[in-house]
C-alpha cells in the first residue's frame, strides 16, 4: 500500500472520533490500524463499507419510525374536533334523552357543546402548543448532556401514555375541560424529546454531502404519522372517539420499548466510521488550482491532532450553551423564519379537517380522509427541497421561493378548491408540498448543517441544542396558529387565509440577507470555474 494511501485509510477513521471518544482513544485507534496496516489485516475495501452502509439505512429507518409515532400521536385531535361538537338535528334523539328538541348539540362532548367550542378547541391546542414550545428550548440542553436512546424511549413512553389518557376520557366521561388541557400540557412536554434527538441521532450518522436530499426523504415521517394519525382516527370518529386516542398511544409506546432495545447513538459504538460533516464545503472552496491539497492537508492536520493527543489527554467537547448556539451563523434567521412557516403549517394540521367539515360539508371521516392529501404534498415538498436545496448549494433560496409559491396558492384554494372535488385534491397536495417543503428542509437538513458548523470546529455537541433552540422557536409559531385560526375563523374562513398568506410572506422576508449570502457565494463560485478555464 501507498503512503498516500496509506494516510487516507488511517485518517478515515480518526478526525471526529475525538468528538466522542477523546484523544487517548483516537491515539489507541491510530496504533491499532497501523498493526493492522503493517500486518495486512486492515479492511477499507467494500465489506466495511457495505457493514456500515446497513447500520446507516437502519439507523435512518429506526429514526423515522420513531418520529412517525410522535407525529401519528398528535394527529387525532384535528379529526375528533368535528365530534366534539358537531349538529345533531340530523341524527335521531335517544328515548331516554332528556334533551329538549330543538337543541342541535345533544350529541356533542360537553364541555365543547357550547357556542365558544372553537375557543375552547383552541384552548386545548394551544396547551399542547404552548408547552411544546417552552418544552423544546429546554429539551435540547438535556439532549446533549443525557444518553439519546434512553432519552427517547422514556420520552416516546411518557407521550403513549398521555396520549392514551386523552381518550381514556371518553370512557371515563370526563366533562371537564381542565382534564384535557392538562393531559395536553403534560403531552406537549413530554413530545419535545423526540425531534432534537432523532436529528441529533442522524446527524452522528450522515454528512452533508447530500443531506438535503436524505434528510427530506427521512423528514416524509412527519407526513406519514398526520396520514396515519387521521386514517386511525377516523376509523373510530363516529363511534367511540376514546379509541382513536388510545391506539395510536399503545402504539407509540411499543416503539419507545423497541427504541431502548435497539437505538445506535453512534457509528463509533459499533466500530463505524463517523461522517465527515464539512468535506463537502470544504471542497467546494478549494482553490482551483490544486484541488486537492486542501484535501490533503486536512487529512495532515487530522492525523497531527491524533498524534499530538497520544502525548497530552485532550478533555472531551463541552456541551455548547445556548448563547452560543444563538451565536452560529443563520440560526437566529432559520428560527424566526421556521416560527412563521410551522405557523402556517399547524394551522393546517389542525383547523384543516374543520375547515373541509364546515365549508365543503363533507362528514368527519371524509374531512379527515380528505385532509391527508395535504401532508402527501408535504411528502413531495419535503424531497424536492431537499434534492433542489443540495443541488444548488442553497437553502434559503430554496425556501424562499418556495414560500413566495405558496402565497398566491394558499388563496387560490380558499377561492377554488373547494367547487369540487377533483379542485380540492389537486390544491390540497400543491399547497401541502409548498407550505411543507420550506418547513421540512429548515427543521431537518438546515438544522443539521448549523448544528455541525464549521465555526464549532468539530464539537458535535451543538447538534442537538441548535435543533431544539430552531423547533423551539418555531413551535411558538406552531402555538400561535391554531390559536389565532380559533379567534380569527368566527369572523370567517377567509380571514384565516388573509393571516396565513401574511405569515407565509413574513417568513420569506426573514431569509432576503442569507439568499443575498448564497447569491454572493454562487457568484464567487462562476468566478473561480471562469479563472480556471481561463489558465
Amino acid at each position: 500500500m501507498s503512503n498516500v494511501n496509506y494516510q487516507r485509510a488511517l485518517v478515515s477513521r480518526l478526525p471526529l472520533v475525538q468528538d466522542r471518544k477523546g484523544c487517548e482513544a483516537s491515539s489507541r485507534e491510530a496504533d491499532l490500524l497501523k498493526e493492522q496496516i503493517a500486518s495486512g489485516t486492515a479492511v477499507f475495501g467494500s465489506p466495511a463499507r457495505y457493514v456500515e452502509s446497513r447500520y446507516r439505512g437502519f439507523i435512518l429507518l429506526l429514526t423515522f419510525l420513531i418520529y412517525t409515532c410522535y407525529h401519528m400521536s398528535r394527529k387525532p385531535i384535528s379529526v375528533v374536533k368535528s365530534r366534539l361538537h358537531q349538529n345533531c338535528s340530523e341524527l335521531i334523539n335517544p328515548i331516554n334523552d332528556t334533551h329538549s328538541l330543538n337543541d342541535t348539540t345533544w350529541c356533542s362532548w360537553s364541555p365543547f357543546d357550547k357556542d365558544d367550542y372553537k375557543e375552547l378547541l383552541g384552548a386545548v391546542d394551544n396547551a399542547f402548543l404552548v408547552a411544546y414550545a417552552i418544552g423544546m428550548f429546554i429539551s435540547g440542553i438535556f439532549g446533549e448532556r443525557l444518553p439519546l436512546r434512553y432519552y427517547l424511549s422514556a420520552g416516546m413512553l411518557l407521550s403513549g401514555l398521555f396520549t392514551a389518557l386523552f381518550g381514556l376520557g371518553y370512557f371515563w366521561n370526563i366533562h371537564v375541560l381542565w382534564y384535557f388541557v392538562l393531559i395536553q400540557i403534560c403531552n406537549g412536554l413530554v413530545q419535545t424529546t423526540g425531534w432534537p434527538s432523532v436529528v441529533a441521532c442522524v446527524g452522528n450518522w450522515f454528512g452533508k454531502g447530500k443531506r438535503g436530499f436524505i434528510m427530506g426523504i427521512w423528514n416524509s415521517h412527519t407526513s406519514v404519522g398526520n396520514i396515519l394519525g387521521s386514517l386511525i382516527a377516523g376509523l373510530w370518529v363516529n363511534s367511540q372517539w376514546g379509541l382513536s386516542f388510545i391506539v395510536p398511544g399503545i402504539i407509540t409506546g411499543a416503539m419507545g420499548i423497541f427504541t431502548f432495545l435497539f437505538l445506535i447513538e453512534y457509528p463509533e459504538d459499533v466500530d463505524c466510521t463517523p461522517p465527515q460533516h464539512h468535506g463537502g464545503l470544504d471542497d467546494s472552496q478549494e482553490s482551483p488550482q490544486d484541488p486537492g491539497n486542501s484535501s490533503y492537508s486536512h487529512r495532515e492536520s487530522s492525523m497531527e491532532a491524533a498524534a499530538s493527543c497520544s502525548k497530552e489527554p485532550c478533555p472531551e467537547p463541552a456541551a455548547i450553551s445556548f448563547l452560543g448556539a444563538l451565536k452560529i451563523p443563520g440560526v437566529i434567521e432559520f428560527s424566526l423564519c421556521l416560527l412563521f412557516a410551522k405557523l402556517v403549517s399547524y394551522t393546517f394540521l389542525y383547523w384543516l379537517p374543520l375547515y373541509i367539515f364546515n365549508v365543503a360539508h363533507f362528514g368527519a371521516k371524509e374531512a379527515g380522509d380528505l385532509s391527508t392529501l395535504f401532508d402527501v404534498g408535504g411528502i413531495i415538498g419535503g424531497i424536492t427541497a431537499g434534492l433542489v436545496s443540495d443541488y444548488i448549494n442553497g437553502r434559503a433560496t430554496t425556501c424562499c421561493v418556495m414560500l413566495i409559491l405558496a402565497a398566491p396558492v394558499m388563496f387560490l384554494y380558499n377561492s377554488l378548491g373547494q367547487n369540487g372535488i377533483t379542485s380540492s385534491i389537486v390544491m390540497l397536495i400543491i399547497c401541502g408540498a409548498l407550505v411543507n417543503g420550506p418547513y421540512a428542509l429548515i427543521t431537518t437538513a438546515v438544522s443539521a448543517d448549523l448544528g455541525t458548523h464549521e465555526s464549532l470546529k468539530g464539537n458535535a455537541k451543538a447538534l442537538s441544542t441548535v435543533t431544539a433552540i430552531i423547533d423551539g422557536t418555531g413551535s411558538i409559531g406552531a402555538a400561535l396558529g391554531p390559536l389565532l385560526a380559533g379567534l380569527i375563523s368566527p369572523t370567517g374562513w377567509n380571514n384565516v387565509f388573509y393571516m396565513l398568506i401574511s405569515a407565509d410572506i413574513l417568513a420569506c422576508l426573514l431569509l432576503c440577507r442569507l439568499v443575498y449570502k448564497e447569491i454572493l457565494a454562487w457568484k464567487a463560485s462562476l468566478s473561480r470555474g471562469r479563472g480556471y478555464k481561463e489558465i
